[in-house]
């Protein structure tokens, strides 16, 4: 590197990346550095994985990461929204702190450091398949590739062009379980709607039921090409000095998951599996978000975790021999959110911030007075056959809406998609699937206090501007997505 180029790379960097050369310094040394495989799904919530005790569906790849290696049980993404989530995964940071970044459909701005660029400065042979960070656009960020690492066809593609005896980091990015699904592609291989258990939030009926299969075949077909990959690692004798990730970016495209705080948006599957470095078989109850995952692949590499970055390495846990709760400090996590798809007027999104305890799930909606879905007159602003866009178009939300009036499915429409208070507070020992707010119940006020104290402190720690000051320019930062991003913005490139 130049000397001009690594001043602007420092620049760029920032404060946090001040130790940069003392980083590179130690990849020096002579001992054999893992590779990382990161295998990330579209929309994959908790607990869809056979070994997670779902009926029907079918996981062994990553039954057998969890067997082989580590299960955790509360992981929970940054955002529940693809391109935030996938933001904070690669920059180690809240997505609230990454500026456009933190909406879907946005940019990166290169001055936040991601870990696939750090590793590649530190010699690995970085690089990533079908979708890295997004959906967006690179190029108003300042950037001249996908955060994630250049672009390859395919793992083996990316392993032809691997330097002999250089470690690899590699983003494999399904597409699934993301919409739209091929209807009745889950009953047509096999899988009885009969048998599956739908969450009490949705309607059970053989529309929904059959809705969740197509949803589990493509679980399937992403954990079976996951499988693959860890066949090409064994081909090529990798597979034991490979850290192994698997985990998802949000929750699953049905109402009131996916783009919500509630834990059928926010908590995903993940099972790590690094062959003897690791004790296998284990179960974890520390809370990991996923923001995590950057300052532990930058110590596994031998590097320091940057002190820009907020997610905090978990290496101590993968290192330990132990089950259950192991971090005292590892007893709540932070979510959030801000403008999912284009929806209401004017752009502006539905900002929400929540966290998550073993027992209480505490949230905390900053305008409450928009509609949580959409606005439900004008659909999605330039689309008109959707409405409540935040929404995945699907055959569930289909049949809600035509049933709107129906005494099983009004109160779970409304819980989708009626407006909500300021404050919500969960009771998870009573009420795990986050159906009754409880926040103004006066038996809870101890709890929602101490809740929104420390919801609020951790923001203002991280800076978030939606405590801090000047959120409104969430609303502001453009949406790149759709076929009237031209219309929205003119002469957008």
């Amino acid at each position: 590197m130049s000397s001009s180029n690594r001043r602007n790379f420092i620049k760029q960097l920032g404060s946090g990346i001040a130790g940069m050369a003392l980083l590179i310094q130690n990849c020096t040394s002579t001992q054999k550095r893992p590779n990382i495989l990161f295998a990330i799904a579209d929309d994959w919530s908790w607990p869809y994985a056979s070994c997670a005790g779902t009926k029907v569906l079918k996981t062994p790849t990553f039954d057998r990461l969890a067997r082989e290696g580590v299960l955790f049980n509360h992981a929970f993404a940054s955002a529940p929204s693809c391109t935030p989530s996938r933001g904070a995964i690669l920059t180690g940071q809240y997505h609230w702190r990454l500026e456009a970044g933190g909406n879907l459909w946005s940019t990166l701005p290169a001055k936040f450091p991601v870990y696939p660029d750090l590793l590649a400065q530190a010699g690995y042979h970085v690089g990533f398949t079908r979708k890295g960070w997004g959906p967006g656009k690179i190029q108003p960020g300042g950037r001249k590739q996908n955060p994630a690492g250049p672009y390859y066809e395919n793992f083996e593609s990316f392993l032809a062009k691997r330097p002999v005896k250089v470690p690899f980091c590699f983003w494999f990015g399904s597409y699934d379980p993301h919409r739209p699904y091929e209807w009745e592609s889950g009953v047509k291989d096999g899988l009885n709607s009969a048998d599956v258990d739908v969450p009490p939030f949705l309607p059970d009926n053989e529309i929904v039921r059959k809705d969740l299969c197509d949803y589990y075949w493509e679980v399937q077909r992403f954990d079976k090409e996951v499988g693959e990959l860890l066949q090409q690692l064994e081909e090529i004798g990798e597979l034991e000095n490979t850290l192994i990730v698997m985990t998802g970016d949000n929750g699953m495209p049905f109402p009131r998951c996916k783009s919500n705080l509630y834990d059928y948006g926010t908590n995903v599957p993940l099972a790590i599996r690094w062959g003897k470095e690791i004790k296998g078989g284990r179960n974890i109850e520390d809370f990991i978000h996923l923001s995590d995952l950057a300052p532990t692949f930058l110590e596994i590499a031998g590097l320091k975790p940057l002190e820009c970055m907020t997610g905090r390495s978990f290496l101590n846990i993968l290192r330990s021999s132990k089950s259950g709760w192991l971090d005292p400090r590892r007893d709540q996590i932070f979510t959030g959110k801000e403008r999912h798809a284009w929806v209401r007027e004017g752009g502006f999104g539905y900002p929400c911030r929540a966290v998550r305890t073993r027992d209480f799930l505490y949230i905390r909606n900053f305008e409450p007075d928009r509609w949580p879905a959409g606005d439900p007159e004008s659909g999605e602003m330039y689309d008109p056959l959707r409405r409540y866009g935040d929404i995945d178009g699907s055959p569930t939300i289909d049949y809600m809406l035509e049933n709107l009036d129906a005494a099983a499915v009004k109160p779970l429409l409304d819980l989708a998609i009626a407006k909500r208070p300021a404050e919500e507070l969960y009771d998870l020992t009573k009420d795990p699937y986050q159906l009754t707010n409880v926040a103004d119940q006066p038996e809870y006020t101890e709890q929602k206090s101490r809740l929104s104290e420390m919801l609020i402190a951790e923001l203002k720690r991280t800076s978030d501007p939606r405590v801090t000051g000047g959120a409104e320019i969430f609303d502001q930062y453009p949406y790149y997505g759709g076929k009237n991003a031209e219309k929205l913005y003119p002469g957008l490139k």
